[in-house]
């Protein structure tokens, strides 16, 4: 399981839109995803031990950063042929398991991924309320295993977000595993 770390944010570059199936049965959009303020898109899976190690890290942020105006969305991209813990039924089970408190969707075609650039999970897109790129960076420091008090560089970056509409200049790649696409 090859580790990679996605390229550094393409600060202005517009969200591409999508229309993805949610675990819950709805149907979600750039638009009806978006916050007043902005938009985080994940790009996540199940089986990943770099999500699972922060996994209860991002459901603090993503409910925190909605008292921002920020909403966010995750989006599993992986081919579940190979890897049957990313299946749509199980991302709906680690949805309730974990009371995820954001829409969980999945991007059976792998097209919305390959649009976005996203090369791993987790992949993190942070945008402002004009849907333009102002972040590509780590959760914070933790890898495969959770750093304790680690600073919070996500959070922090979609508070500025929120407040002024851009990102912090310096941010870290995120890391993670590669995503896995079909043949």
């Amino acid at each position: 399981m090859a580790s990679l770390q996605p390229p550094l944010c393409d600060f202005g570059w517009k969200a591409s839109s999508f229309d993805l199936p949610g675990i819950d049965g709805k149907r979600y959009t750039l638009e009806n995803a978006r916050g007043k303020n902005g938009l985080l898109v994940m790009f996540i899976c199940n089986h990943c031990p770099y999500v699972k190690s922060i996994r209860q890290r991002i459901i603090r942020d993503v409910r925190e950063l909605q008292k921002h105006g920020i909403n966010s969305i995750a989006i599993m991209s992986n081919d579940p042929a190979d890897y049957p813990e990313d299946s749509f039924e199980n991302m709906k089970l680690i949805s309730q398991k974990y009371n995820y408190p954001f829409p969980y969707v999945w991007d059976q075609t792998q097209q919305v991924a390959k649009e976005y650039g996203a090369i791993c999970t987790p992949d993190f897109f942070g945008f402002n309320a004009k849907l333009e790129l102002q972040y590509r960076g780590r959760l914070d420091a933790s890898r495969k295993e959770a750093v304790a008090d680690a600073p919070r560089d996500l959070f922090n970056a979609m508070v500025l977000v929120a407040q002024t509409g851009q990102g912090p200049r310096e941010q870290i790649a995120s890391m993670g595993c590669s995503i896995k696409w079909k043949e």
